[in-house]
């Protein structure tokens, strides 16, 4: 049994040496900013007081926020863990517990805040298929726009040790495994892991650990939203703005989106996503090989296996020593190995 059972990710907090630099990005990926005490936040359309916050300063990652049930979830987290329920002192209000993992990222879970509206979505046009035409003496006719967040889905963060890190989240939030990255034969690489909500579907992936070579850090926060229309729409007004593409679009193998990744003016990794899937805690986890991991069912290859971008350094060197360690337990027990 976990501390608590955490309902969905909140948000995303960065530093950057520009403020301004980074409201201007934020307005073309299709979020909605405000600045309040020095700080800058973006929300999207879901009524959240925000799901992004710059600070200024150096460029970094700082922390992961994490949408607890209740203040008594953040009661129950703070006791375990020797920590006190403060204030949020951000938009939005509501109360926080401050935690470090296991690779010093910052762990902000947060209950209370106050929530808006939820603001309507651009419609989902009817769309005739070989199969039925619903659009019948109509055409379609989309006024170009940044694509429309709706919400934050998940973040991917690079740590040392996955099994650690695994262990540190699933304890204190209830995370399930939906699928588990191999490197080799039971050589973990990362898993994708999604809040359980019992019955109540959940995205296929809030979390996902993935342990790589090179410097710590997050590797990409994604963003809901409305629709395949506005995500395409988003993707022609970044090209238009200038904006540093970084992969897609395309569809992904695991969780099914459709993604369009791009840089911000840091170099951090923001990811527009749609149509993704969604599980229940009833749906049992699955193992993957690592070719899974960055393959495409149609569109865009990752610019890796493009050409148009260099390995991160130490990764072949660091696939090659963990499939050589599998190779080494095979050859000390092959009965246990092959099982």
């Amino acid at each position: 049994m976990s501390v608590i059972r955490i309902e969905d990710i909140a948000h995303v907090r960065y530093r950057a040496p520009d403020l301004a630099a980074m409201r201007g990005f934020l307005d073309d990926f299709g979020m909605i900013c405000l600045e309040q005490d020095g700080l800058l936040y973006a929300r999207g359309s879901d009524g959240r007081p925000f799901l992004h916050v710059t600070e200024p300063g150096e460029t970094a990652f700082l922390a992961l926020g994490l949408r607890a049930g209740s203040v008594a979830d953040l009661e129950a987290l703070a006791a375990h863990d020797g920590l006190t329920v403060e204030e949020l002192g951000a938009p939005g209000g509501g109360k926080v517990v401050h935690l470090t993992d296991p690779d010093g990222y910052g762990v902000e879970v947060v209950a209370g805040q106050a929530n808006e509206a939820a603001a309507p979505l651009p419609p989902d046009q009817p769309c005739n298929t070989a199969a039925a035409s619903p659009r019948f003496r109509a055409s379609i006719r989309l006024d170009p726009a940044p694509a429309h967040v709706r919400r934050i889905g998940h973040a991917v963060l690079k740590v040392r040790d996955f099994r650690t890190s695994e262990r540190w989240y699933k304890e204190r939030f209830g995370f399930l495994t939906s699928d588990e990255v191999e490197a080799a034969k039971d050589v973990p690489l990362g898993a994708f892991m999604r809040c359980d909500r019992g019955d109540k579907p959940a995205d296929h992936h809030t979390l996902f650990l993935a342990q790589l070579p090179g410097r710590l850090g997050i590797l990409h926060a994604a963003f809901e939203v409305a629709n395949l229309d506005d995500l395409m729409l988003g993707h022609q007004h970044l090209r238009g703005a200038k904006r540093e593409a970084a992969w897609g679009v395309g569809r992904h193998i695991l969780g099914s989106q459709v993604f369009d990744y791009w840089k911000d003016p840091f170099g951090n990794e923001l990811e527009h996503w749609t149509d993704g899937d969604l599980f229940t805690a009833a749906d049992p986890p699955n193992k993957q090989p690592m070719s899974a991991l960055l393959a495409v069912q149609w569109g865009a290859p990752h610019p890796m296996f493009a050409g148009k971008r260099p390995p991160p350094p130490g990764l072949i060197s660091f696939v090659a020593a963990l499939q050589l360690r599998t190779k080494r337990l095979f050859r000390r027990n092959p009965k246990e190995s092959a099982a």
